[in-house]
C-alpha cells in the first residue's frame, strides 16, 4: 500500500434501515487529495427484506445506487415509517445542516440553519418531528455579529475546571442545546428568493419573528443561498434548553411527547464524569424534569426508549465520579416512573463478561437492544433482552462500528440486523444477519457455526431462540484497496516475562528480507489495535518495514483488570509487554523464516498514549535505531491546565503526588534518552497540546539528542484519522524519510 492509496479507504456510516428491511441508506466517504478533505455521498442498497422467508423469490440483495451528489453528505436516518430520509449536509459556510429527502431520490429540502451547525438528531416515534443538538454561541461570538471577528470578540471569563475541547476549541461559550423541529411535508411548496418591491405592502405577507437562536424560520432568510442554491425550507426550530451546561445525547420517549437528554454540568472545582438525565416537554420548553442526578452515579454515553416506556442506557459508574479507567460500561434499564416517583436504573449486563463499547449507536430491535462488544481486537454485535440475556448475532474477524436492527413482522418476529463493519481487507462493508423468531427453524437459514454467533450470559435458550443466519457481506467496497496489495498480518500471543500473555500482530512485507522491524504502540491507553485493515501498518509494510503491534496491559478488549493494570503504574507492565511482544514476534518469525527480519536495531513509534510509551521506552531501553513520538502525553504536570481532559485524566492515571507524577513522566526522564527522535504534533491539538511536543523536543535538543520536529497547522488530535488528506500524505512522506535515514544510519 502506497500513502496515496488512502483514497481507497472507503468508510461506511451507521446504516439507516427501512422498517420492512427492504432497503438501507448509508453514507460512503473517503479521503480525497484533490478536494483536500473527506468526501462522501448517500447510497441506497436494496435488500431482501422480510418477505423471502415466506417463500418470496430472492432479490438481488446489495444492488446499490448513489442517492446524492454533494461533497459531504453524512449521518442518514429514516423516519420510523421509512418515508422520509434525514441527513446532514454542509451549508455554504461549511456548517452541517439537516436536510430531508424522499428515500427513493429527488431534491433535498434543507430544514435548519443552525449558526454553528447541527450534531446528533433523532426522529419522533410518529416521524412528525426531529430533535437535534446544536451549539449555540454567546451573542457577538463566532460570526453572529457582522464585522466582529475572533480577535475583536469580548474577553472570555472562565469559572469552571474545563473550557475547551479537541476538535471544537473554546466550548464554554457555545454549549450544545436541545432543539425540536416540526417537519414540513416533502410536497410543500419551495421557498423562493423574494424580488424587491416598492412600498411595504400588506396583502398576504410573509413576515415572521424567525427562528430561535439562529435556527431560522423561512421568512428570516437573508437571501443567502446554501450550497445547493436554495434557502432553508419552512419550519422553525424551538430551543428547549439554555444555560451554560452541555448536552451530549438525546432520544424521544415512546409516545413522542418528551425529549430525553443527557446533561453535562460544568463544575467549578473538581471534574465529575457523572451525568444528569432530563426529560423535556417537546411542546413546553420550560417544562423539564430530572430523571437521574449525578448522585445516581451513572456516566451515560447513549440512550434509547423501549416499548412500554422504559429507557435503555449505555452507561458506566465512574469511581468517585472521576475514575473512568477501563469503565464498567453496561446496559442499564430505567423503568418508567410510577406516579410521582422516578424509577431507579438497574444494570442488566455484566461488564466483567461483556466489554461494551460506544463504537456504534445503541439501537432497539423489537423489545431488545443491539450493542457493540469488544474482545481481542474484534467488535461484535449482541442483542440484549430486558432480563439481561445476551445473544451474539455477529462475530468473526471484523469490527462493527454502527448497526441498525428492525423487526419487520413485529416485536416477536424475526430481527434483521445490518452492520457497517471494517475487516482485514476493507475499511467498511455492509454485513447483514437475520435472527429468526422464537421457534423458527434456524438450520434452514444457515446458522453461524463455531467461532461465530452464540450465547453470552443468561440461560441456555437455544430451544426458544434460534441461532442467527450466517452473515452476508452485501458490498465489496474494499476491492480497490485489496488491489493495492495488502499484507496479511500474523496474529500472535506472546508470553511475557511475568507470564502474562500479550496479544498482537506482526505484519511482514512480501519477500525474503531482511526487513527492518518497527514496534508501533497505540493511543488510549484504554484503546486497542484490531483485526481491521490499518493504513499506518500497511503503508510501512509497503515501504519494506515489518511492523509489530500489540495490546499491552492498559488496553481495551481483555477485561477490566487488564485495562486498569497500569493505573498509577504507567511505564511498568505496559512497557514490559510491548518489549516482550517485540522480542517474541521476532522470535516467532525467525522460527519459520530465519533471517527474514533484521532485529539488530529496531525502530519504535506511537501516538498519544503511544507517544508516551515510546518516549518512556527510549529513556529506559537503548536498543532502538530511532523513534517517532507523535502527539504524545509527555508531561503529566503541565497536562492539567492545557489539555481538554487535563482536569481528570492525569490524576487518575498517574496520581496527584508530585513524586508519583515525576516517577511516571517521560519528560522527567528525557535526560536519559539517546535515541534519535522525530517529534510530530498538530497546532490545534487540545487533547495532548502542542506544548507537550515542543517542550519535549526542546529538551532533546538541549541534551544533544539528534532530533527533528514536524508541526501541522490547522490540525488537531485526529490528524492521522480525519486530518486533511494532503497533511496525511505529507506526514507519511516525512515518516518514511525518517525511517530511511534511521535504518541507513543517517538519522
Amino acid at each position: 500500500m502506497h500513502p496515496s492509496d488512502i483514497r481507497h479507504l472507503l468508510s461506511v456510516s451507521t446504516p439507516a434501515l427501512a422498517p420492512d428491511a427492504s432497503f438501507a441508506i448509508v453514507a460512503v466517504s473517503h479521503p480525497d487529495e484533490g478536494a483536500d478533505r473527506s468526501v462522501g455521498q448517500l447510497w441506497r442498497f436494496e435488500l431482501d427484506g422480510a418477505g423471502r422467508r415466506h417463500g418470496a423469490p430472492r432479490r438481488e440483495s446489495g444492488a446499490a445506487r448513489r442517492l446524492t451528489r454533494e461533497i459531504s453528505d453524512s449521518a442518514p436516518r429514516l423516519s420510523p415509517d421509512g418515508s422520509v430520509l434525514a441527513f446532514l449536509r454542509p451549508d455554504a459556510r461549511g456548517r452541517a445542516q439537516i436536510h430531508l429527502l424522499d428515500p427513493r431520490g429527488g431534491e433535498p429540502m434543507r430544514v435548519t440553519d443552525a449558526p454553528l451547525g447541527v450534531g446528533q438528531f433523532v426522529f419522533s416515534p410518529d416521524g412528525s418531528r426531529l430533535a437535534f443538538l446544536a451549539r449555540i454561541p454567546e451573542p457577538g461570538r463566532y460570526g453572529t455579529v457582522d464585522g466582529i471577528g475572533p480577535d475583536a470578540e469580548p474577553a472570555r471569563r472562565v469559572d469552571s475546571v474545563r473550557w475547551h475541547a479537541n476538535g471544537v476549541g473554546w466550548s464554554i461559550d457555545r454549549p450544545r442545546q436541545v432543539h425540536v423541529l416540526d417537519l414540513p411535508s416533502l410536497d410543500d411548496e419551495p421557498e423562493y428568493p423574494q424580488a424587491p418591491r416598492v412600498g411595504t405592502g400588506s396583502g398576504c405577507g410573509t413576515g415572521s419573528e424567525g427562528g430561535i437562536d439562529g435556527v431560522r424560520g423561512p421568512a428570516e432568510s437573508d437571501g443567502a443561498e446554501d450550497a445547493e442554491g436554495v434557502s432553508p425550507a419552512p419550519g422553525t426550530a424551538v430551543q428547549l434548553t439554555e444555560g451554560p451546561d452541555d448536552h451530549t445525547a438525546l432520544a424521544f420517549d415512546t409516545d413522542g411527547t418528551r425529549v430525553l437528554a443527557v446533561r453535562d454540568r460544568l463544575e467549578s472545582d473538581v471534574r465529575d464524569l457523572r451525568s444528569v438525565l432530563v426529560a423535556i416537554d417537546a411542546g413546553t420548553p420550560s417544562s423539564a424534569s430530572i430523571l437521574l442526578e449525578e448522585a445516581d452515579g451513572l456516566s451515560i454515553d447513549q440512550l434509547v426508549a423501549l416499548p412500554g416506556g422504559a429507557l435503555a442506557l449505555l452507561a458506566s459508574e465512574p469511581i468517585d465520579g472521576r475514575d473512568a479507567i477501563a469503565p464498567d460500561r453496561a446496559v442499564w434499564l430505567l423503568d418508567p416512573p410510577s406516579g410521582s416517583a422516578s424509577g431507579r436504573p438497574r444494570r442488566i449486563t455484566d461488564p466483567e463478561q461483556l466489554e461494551l463499547t460506544s463504537a456504534g449507536p445503541l439501537e432497539t430491535a423489537g423489545d431488545r437492544v443491539l450493542v457493540h462488544a469488544l474482545t481481542r481486537g474484534r467488535i461484535h454485535l449482541h442483542l440484549v433482552s430486558r432480563d439481561g440475556t445476551t445473544q451474539e448475532v455477529l462475530g468473526g474477524d471484523l469490527e462493527a462500528h454502527g448497526a441498525a436492527a428492525v423487526s419487520p413482522l413485529g416485536q416477536a418476529g424475526e430481527v434483521v440486523v445490518l452492520a457497517a463493519a471494517s475487516t482485514p481487507t476493507s475499511a467498511g462493508e455492509l454485513v447483514q444477519v437475520q435472527v429468526p423468531a422464537p421457534g423458527e427453524d434456524a438450520d434452514a437459514r444457515g446458522h453461524v457455526g463455531a467461532g461465530g454467533a452464540g450465547e453470552v450470559g443468561g440461560p441456555d435458550e437455544d430451544a426458544a431462540r434460534a441461532l442467527p443466519s450466517a452473515p452476508r457481506v452485501l458490498t465489496d467496497l474494499g476491492a480497490d484497496l485489496r488491489a493495492c496489495g495488502l499484507v496479511a498480518p500474523r496474529e500472535l500471543e506472546v508470553t511475557g516475562r511475568d507470564g502474562h500473555p500479550v496479544h498482537g500482530w506482526l505484519a511482514v512485507p512480501e519477500g525474503e528480507g531482511p526487513f527492518p522491524v518497527i514496534l508501533m504502540i497505540h493511543g488510549g491507553p484504554f484503546a486497542h489495535y484490531g483485526v481491521s485493515v490499518f493504513d499506518e501498518v500497511q503503508v510501512l509494510a509497503g515501504a519494506g518495514y515489518a511492523v509489530a503491534y500489540c495490546n499491552p496491559r492498559g488496553s481495551a478488549g481483555y477485561g477490566r483488570a487488564h485495562g486498569r493494570a497500569i493505573r498509577h503504574r504507567m511505564g511498568t507492565d505496559d512497557f514490559a509487554d510491548v518489549i516482550d511482544f517485540l522480542e517474541g514476534a521476532i522470535a516467532a518469525d525467525a522460527a519459520e523464516h530465519p533471517g527474514r527480519l533484521d532485529a539488530s536495531r529496531p525502530g519504535i513509534m506511537g501516538g498519544s498514549y503511544g507517544g508516551y510509551l515510546t518516549a518512556w521506552s527510549i529513556a529506559h531501553d537503548h536498543r532502538f535505531a530511532a523513534a517517532i513520538v507523535e502527539r504524545g502525553f509527555l508531561d503529566p504536570a503541565s497536562f492539567q491546565g492545557t489539555s481538554d481532559i487535563g482536569s481528570y485524566f492525569g490524576d487518575e492515571y498517574v496520581g496527584t503526588d508530585p513524586a508519583d507524577i515525576a516517577r511516571q513522566s517521560p519528560f522527567a526522564h528525557v535526560g536519559d534518552v539517546r535515541t534519535p527522535t522525530f517529534v510530530i504534533h498538530s497546532e490545534q491539538d487540545l487533547r495532548c497540546p502542542l506544548e507537550q511536543g515542543t517542550r519535549y523536543f526542546a529538551a532533546l535538543r538541549r541534551n544533544g539528542v539528534p532530533s527533528s520536529m514536524l508541526v501541522f497547522p490547522g490540525e488537531d488530535h485526529e490528524l492521522t484519522r480525519s486530518g486533511r488528506p494532503r497533511h496525511r500524505l505529507q506526514r507519511f512522506a516525512a515518516i518514511q524519510d525518517w525511517w530511511e535515514q534511521a535504518f541507513s544510519g543517517r538519522a
